[in-house]
């Protein structure tokens, strides 16, 4: 007798698609995992952009787009560079002219001191050729013979130049720079207590005045009759250097060509000038 055995039918085609499949929990919850990455990177992106330009600096400046010179190693850092921090015979007002020649290979030079005595240039008297030496020598007189100073920095670097030309009936001095360039001219006057008088650019720009019984002794007058350099003899006791010395003094800077005519009749009117 046979038996009929059912077999369990499959389920219907449609139930497949309604009964969830594994954790039904985590098709729930992937669409708010989505968003928390969505935000989560837009919060990075905001985070990590280009910070804004410093104060000043506009994106578009050239200085802000500069790289750092100090951060690139093997590079040096950049020093400051102002006058107000170096020292020369330009900017100080108070110089130190020593009266006692130091020889050297080319003549006899003059120390230039600041106030604190810390040397910084020096006024070097040029030997002239061996025939024009012996022309001075035998008619005893520098008449055909030139007189060349050159006013040197404190790095030995010639910065000013005065000399006498040879066979000038005046015994004017002329001032140029290092390269031979014309600043101008003192000129010796003999008008009661001027002694020399300053021209540039075919005008006078001041007069050299005597103040004491000596020849440094001056004070330095521009045309309006306003002093604007003095020099005199320092007092021992406060001088910063030993031995004689001159003290020339430019309280105020002046333009060009006076501060340059100021300095070379100041820091030469002892040796060159009045000699």
């Amino acid at each position: 007798m046979s038996r009929n055995v059912r077999l369990p039918s499959a389920p219907p085609l449609w139930t497949s698609f309604t009964q969830p499949r594994g954790n039904s929990r985590t098709f729930a919850a992937y669409p708010f995992a989505c968003t928390e990455f969505a935000v989560t990177a837009l919060v990075w992106i905001v985070m990590t952009s280009s910070a804004p330009p410093p104060p000043g600096k506009t994106p578009g400046d050239a200085s802000a787009r500069e790289p750092r010179r100090g951060s690139m190693p093997g590079t040096p850092s950049r020093r400051a560079s102002g006058r107000s921090f170096e020292r020369t015979l330009f900017t100080e007002p108070v110089l130190y002219v020593s009266r006692e020649a130091e020889p050297t290979t080319a003549g006899q030079e003059y120390g230039v001191f600041d106030r604190h005595g810390l040397r910084i240039g020096g006024v070097a008297v040029t030997t002239p050729s061996f025939p024009r030496r012996v022309i001075q020598h035998l008619w005893k007189s520098d008449q055909y013979v030139s007189r060349r100073f050159e006013v040197r920095d404190a790095n030995q670097s010639t910065v000013l130049k005065v000399e006498k030309p040879s066979k000038d009936p005046s015994a004017h001095f002329v001032v140029t720079r290092a390269d031979r360039t014309p600043i101008g001219e003192i000129i010796p006057t003999d008008a009661g207590r001027v002694r020399f008088t300053l021209r540039a650019e075919g005008k006078t720009i001041a007069t050299v005045v005597a103040s004491g019984r000596q020849r440094c002794e001056v004070t330095v007058e521009d045309p309006a009759g306003t002093e604007v350099a003095q020099v005199g003899i320092p007092s021992p006791e406060l001088s910063p250097i030993s031995g004689n010395a001159c003290l020339a003094e430019i309280p105020q800077q002046v333009p060009e060509p006076l501060a340059s005519m100021l300095v070379a009749t100041t820091l030469t009117i002892d040796i060159a000038l009045t000699a």
